[in-house]
């Protein structure tokens, strides 16, 4: 079985599609929650993202404001603007499929599960070992997927917690070995904070226990306009530029 792995698109319609194009088919696809906030295409997002065949799909942080589902407390003054924006503009419709997202974590078989940001809290991040301590203990699969950080990042545990360093390039290949658990995140499509700016994806193939992770471009001059002419702040054009 293959799965395409996505998260962290933020609206960000151009990433999405590239991602989609370099990534090819697959039997099944994850995508790990925030479809929306940050970027100026909520609506196209959520619209290409249903219209995915064979998907299991969980909800992130701004999906569940952006839909009215949780206060806006949490964040800080960009992502307050940017969810505000979104809330505005998100069609009846939308809004609704939005809300209805099933929490993580969601076990996908008999090896994978996947959560937004842990399996013990998905709102929680996962930054470095203690975290991801915390994080073996409560996972029920030998991989747990996970986003939210919109960082690339590998943990192992076997009979010691190894953090196996950020992938770099345009793509890292992960052979799983079966006496180990393991904390995976595939990077963000829609908003990298790892100071490459290109989107990322995974491609998990739980037959031969590996998992591919991608950096792929994407049309970022265009990605970046349309914040501007949404009447975003700027400086949400300006990150994802630098991938920060």
């Amino acid at each position: 079985m293959t799965y395409l792995v996505i998260s962290d698109i933020h609206a960000n319609l151009e990433a999405l599609e590239a991602t989609l194009q370099h990534a090819g088919s697959h039997d099944a696809i994850l995508v790990l929650g925030d479809l929306v906030g940050y970027g100026a295409d909520p609506n196209a997002v959520i619209e290409r993202v249903r219209d995915l065949q064979a998907t299991t799909i969980i909800r992130g942080n701004h999906d569940k404001v952006g839909a009215g589902v949780d206060s806006v407390d949490a964040f800080n003054h960009l992502a307050r603007h940017a969810i505000g924006w979104t809330a505005s503009v998100l069609t009846a419709p939308n809004r609704e499929w939005l809300a209805a997202l099933p929490a993580g974590p969601v076990n996908i078989d008999s090896q994978v599960q996947i959560c937004h940001g842990s399996p013990f809290d998905e709102d929680a991040y996962i930054f470095d070992e203690l975290d991801a301590r915390r994080a073996f203990s409560a996972a029920e699969r030998t991989l747990c997927l996970f986003g939210h950080t919109h960082v690339p990042a590998i943990y192992k545990f076997d009979s010691d917690l190894r953090f196996l360093g950020p992938p770099r390039g345009s793509q890292l290949r992960v052979e799983f070995d079966g006496n180990a658990q393991y904390l995976v995140n595939c990077g963000a499509v829609g908003q990298p904070r790892d100071g490459d700016a290109r989107a990322a994806y995974g491609v998990l193939d739980t037959d031969a226990r590996t998992l591919a992770m991608v950096r792929v471009p994407y049309d970022l001059p265009a990605a970046q306009a349309k914040i501007v002419a949404a009447g975003l702040p700027e400086v949400l054009a300006h990150r994802l530029g630098v991938g920060r």
